[in-house]
């Protein structure tokens, strides 16, 4: 059965791949070209290289929450501030990742579209 706290790292992985498949597309069969200047200079190299990278810095993230929120269910005083404010935390910088993603996603298929 799936764990509910590993949903938002799977929607992490579906999300980065999309990202990275659709810049792909747009990169190699669109003409269009990767904004970001760190990635540009290694998707204009090779795709492997590219889909390693970006998928692999994707898994990454997606795994550092569940460790993180791992490790937070063993801190002894769940009912503490100190708690509270880490899952918080861990929530909202999770949930900003996931609109980022979103924005990366909607801005490749906008530009693939037109």
């Amino acid at each position: 059965m799936l764990r509910k706290e590993i949903i938002p790292s799977l929607l992490v992985i579906l999300m980065g791949s999309i990202d990275a498949v659709t810049t792909v597309i747009g990169v190699f069969y669109s003409g269009d070209k990767e904004l970001n200047p760190l990635m540009a200079s290694i998707v204009s190299t090779s795709i492997g290289a590219f889909l390693l990278v970006k998928i692999g810095a994707t898994i990454f993230i997606a795994l550092t929450y569940i460790f993180a929120r791992r490790l937070l269910m063993r801190m002894p005083d769940r009912n503490g501030r100190a708690f509270r404010y880490s899952f918080k935390f861990l929530t909202f910088a999770y949930a900003g990742l996931l609109c980022y993603l979103f924005l990366a996603v909607a801005n490749n298929l906008l530009v693939l579209v037109r």
